[in-house]
């Protein structure tokens, strides 16, 4: 099932502690996965970016807001309890918590009020219901699509000998061929619309790769990877690597899945993903870089 929002688990923490006692916050991430009948999967998704798993990130900023709102307290290090205002808003039988009924506590509209951006109150009310983590994390999945998008078109717009030279580049900076003079030496065998050659899967040579790399203007279908995998046999190689600025048909994706060689597929949108991930043919120059902080639980133990 699809992983709550932070919102949805507001009212069940709360019930968590109604019994008074103190709990930890890692005791209760795993009562509400249960609670909330989470598969392993779903506890184990994480963020894209930043690689902090989504549950327990969600348990965490309903804490928070339950907290801001006097709902709960915290008395130690990952520690919480209800308060008198916690078990009077339980004792209403709330239908459901969320930020709108939090709004009538004061302590919690100040806090609304402090975390809020100054721009002048114009506020899109969709960003202020989501936890800074999510929206910095969508805006920047937004920012990188666009990107990705951006070095596909001029991937496709740019000739074969480019092609060939981003190929290199990319296979290198992925830890591949070694040096790049090296990876040109057996990276280059130019034919129409692409490259095709054999590179060192590492520095020392151990293990070779057989690369091919066009420009398809259709999908690649099933022909052409089974006749690479003819190529692979040809050149007694267990390894390799198709890519393209198009796609691959299901067809072809299925025989690769299949085939007792290892050969993987690389399509536009992949390829534009590894460019950024592997920092080819874009820049971070001149571009902000934001840290995100938070309270060092250890350093306020003794407090």
């Amino acid at each position: 099932m699809a992983i709550p929002d932070y919102e949805a688990m507001m009212l069940p923490l709360l019930r968590l502690a109604k019994d008074g006692n103190e709990h930890r916050i890692k005791d209760a991430v795993e009562t509400l996965a249960v609670e909330f009948r989470l598969s392993a999967q779903d506890i184990d998704q994480v963020y894209p970016q930043s690689g902090a798993p989504v549950f327990s990130g969600r348990v965490r900023w309903a804490d928070v807001y339950l907290t801001q709102a006097g709902l709960l307290q915290h008395v130690g290090r990952g520690r919480f309890r209800i308060t008198e205002r916690g078990k009077a808003a339980l004792a209403s039988n709330p239908g459901n918590l969320n930020v709108k009924y939090l709004e009538r506590f004061p302590e919690f509209r100040e806090f609304r009020k402090r975390s809020r951006p100054k721009n002048d109150g114009k506020i899109d009310i969709q960003v202020e219901s989501q936890p800074p983590q999510e929206v910095i994390e969508a805006a920047y999945q937004t920012w990188r699509s666009g990107l990705a998008q951006q070095l596909l078109q001029r991937v496709q717009a740019a000739s074969p000998k480019f092609f060939e030279k981003l190929v290199v580049d990319l296979l290198v900076a992925m830890g591949y061929g070694g040096s790049r003079k090296d990876a040109g030496k057996v990276i280059g065998r130019a034919g129409d619309e692409g490259i095709d050659g054999l590179i060192n899967e590492d520095r020392l040579g151990l293990d070779t790769i057989y690369v091919q790399a066009k420009r398809w203007q259709g999908a690649v279908s099933r022909k052409e990877v089974q006749a690479f995998a003819g190529a692979l046999d040809g050149q007694r190689a267990n390894k390799g690597v198709m890519i393209t600025t198009s796609r691959f048909t299901d067809d072809a994706e299925q025989f690769a899945e299949r085939s007792t060689r290892k050969i993987i597929l690389i399509d536009g949108d992949r390829l534009a993903e590894l460019m950024i991930d592997y920092g080819v043919g874009v820049s971070d120059k001149d571009k902000p870089a934001y840290i995100l902080k938070e309270a060092d639980s250890d350093y306020f133990e003794e407090a």
